[in-house]
């Protein structure tokens, strides 16, 4: 009997968790979160649709802007088939591979957003600090280059862990803590020595969304030492109004992905009901509030948007 429960093999599927104790409920449930993804993927179309369609908005801030709206496009098709699967179908079940495809799909597309951000945060830098040159750096060319180096940063760069989680075995407790497969989630179930896995896992975690979140302060505190030093009250406070935005988005991002993070590698004590509304918040709330945030700052872009739907 020993033998049977000290034996490790390759589980076929692992299980993917709801909201433990509302099974009953998980069809009401759906009903939010399916507004939800509604909302992000409607959303996130219509500033691109804006953005394209408009050649007054062809200007580097609301570039990076649509950059912002495809990454979190992925980022919500990526978990919303898992997720509305648990709770209108309970449909609990995914296979190894489309668990690791999916991993790579939302840690890519995290460490792109990442890094959209952070350049995001240069635009502003930039705006403020030398308006006049504001042009002639940020060039269209140059945002291409700057935008392909993301996307090739964080497909490069997260490429390792589903081949990685693949040399594992996994154990028959194969349950996970997310409606998602996450890579911190999906090494814990494994019998194999991870310490490699770990190791990667967190060099990349603070090579990509630890650097990044630090030089976004940095240039904000530039920003802010700039600010600063305009004798204009009313000027510096229309400088720093076009950061509002940015700051949403960054808070919005950041704040519950690091938090869970934190919580996946050190938390062991900590309420698995929290780790879950963590999961659920930092892939389904800045693809939410995105659009919603920029929608309502941005005075051109609601412009445009209401021009479109009132035609």
């Amino acid at each position: 009997m020993s033998a049977v429960n000290n034996t490790k093999f390759n589980s076929a599927v692992f299980l993917l968790t709801g909201i433990p104790g509302q099974e009953h409920v998980h069809l009401w449930i759906s009903v939010p979160f399916c507004l939800m993804y509604v909302i992000s993927i409607v959303g996130n179309s219509v500033i691109l649709f804006i953005i394209k369609t408009d050649p007054s908005l062809h200007e580097p801030m609301y570039i990076f802007l649509s950059m912002l709206a495809i990454t979190d496009l992925g980022l919500s098709i990526s978990s919303m088939p898992t997720t509305l699967g648990i709770f209108l179908f309970n449909s609990r079940e995914i296979s190894l591979d489309a668990c690791f495809a999916q991993l790579y799909f939302i840690h890519m597309l995290e460490c792109i957003e990442s890094s959209v951000l952070l350049l995001m945060a240069f635009d502003r830098f930039i705006a403020i600090r030398n308006p006049l040159r504001y042009a002639s750096i940020l060039t269209l060319p140059r945002i291409d280059k700057m935008g392909l180096v993301c996307v090739l940063r964080g497909l490069a760069i997260m490429l390792p862990l589903p081949f990685q989680l693949q040399q594992f075995q996994y154990c028959r407790a194969n349950v996970l803590s997310h409606c998602y497969c996450i890579n911190q989630d999906v090494m814990k179930m494994a019998c194999s020595d991870v310490r490699v896995n770990s190791i990667y896992g967190l060099s990349v975690t603070l090579l990509t969304e630890g650097l990044d979140s630090l030089l976004i302060f940095l240039s904000y505190v530039m920003i802010l030492k700039t600010v600063m030093s305009i004798t204009s009250q009313v000027e510096s406070l229309r400088a720093l109004n076009t950061c509002v935005s940015h700051l949403c988005a960054v808070l919005l991002f950041y704040t519950p992905m690091i938090s869970l993070a934190v919580i996946h590698r050190w938390g062991q004590g900590t309420s698995p009901l929290l780790k879950i509304l963590l999961g659920y918040i930092s892939l389904l709330v800045p693809p939410l509030m995105n659009p919603i945030v920029y929608s309502v700052k941005s005075k051109h872009l609601r412009a445009r948007i209401f021009r479109v739907f009132v035609k």
